[in-house]
């Protein structure tokens, strides 16, 4: 993006703030972005977590919040959703928190549109030390750590799972 993509707007609102507000709407009761600069990020209203992991995509980050927040009142799930995912909102993502108290006995509760989308899901904090031993090994790719966990597949609106990496994506999805 050649800038901050949290901060980079969509209809007027940066995107950290517009899945900030999802990720409120539908009952998290600790929003926070990870990575980035606190003092950069500040207009997002939310804490600003180092990122434990830095340059070691979303699988990195995901092991990074399930060490972080997987304590014993984690128990339900982390739900960790991608800054740019600027589409969704609350109504989106109550399928995947209603999901997850339906199936407790998931490993991980995610989004599919046209795909999978794993920075879209609820994880479980029980599935911290296989995530954690396949990281540590090596692995990045986060669909392969996919196939050896108990997966729900929620279905959620292609258009909501529309990512914004470009600038051309900010045109094409206005």
């Amino acid at each position: 993006m050649g800038r901050t993509k949290a901060l980079v707007e969509v209809r007027g609102v940066p995107m950290g703030r517009r899945v900030a507000s999802a990720l409120e709407g539908a009952g998290c009761s600790t929003v926070v972005a990870y990575g980035g600069d606190p003092a950069e990020l500040a207009p997002l209203g939310v804490p600003v977590l180092p990122d434990r992991h830095p340059a070691a995509g979303p699988l990195g980050a995901i092991v990074g919040l399930i060490d972080l927040f997987g304590g014993d009142d984690a128990a339900g799930g982390i739900l960790v959703v991608a800054c740019d995912l600027a589409y969704l909102d609350a109504a989106d993502l109550e399928p995947l928190v209603a999901a997850n108290r339906a199936r407790p006995d998931a490993d991980v509760v995610l989004a599919v549109g046209v795909r999978r989308e794993p920075t879209c899901a609820i994880w479980r904090p029980a599935v911290r030390s296989r995530l954690r031993s396949r990281f540590d090994g090596g692995e990045r790719a986060i669909h392969r750590v996919l196939d050896e966990l108990e997966v729900v597949e929620v279905p959620v609106a292609a258009a909501a799972l529309r990512n914004i990496n470009t600038p051309d994506d900010l045109d094409r999805y206005a």
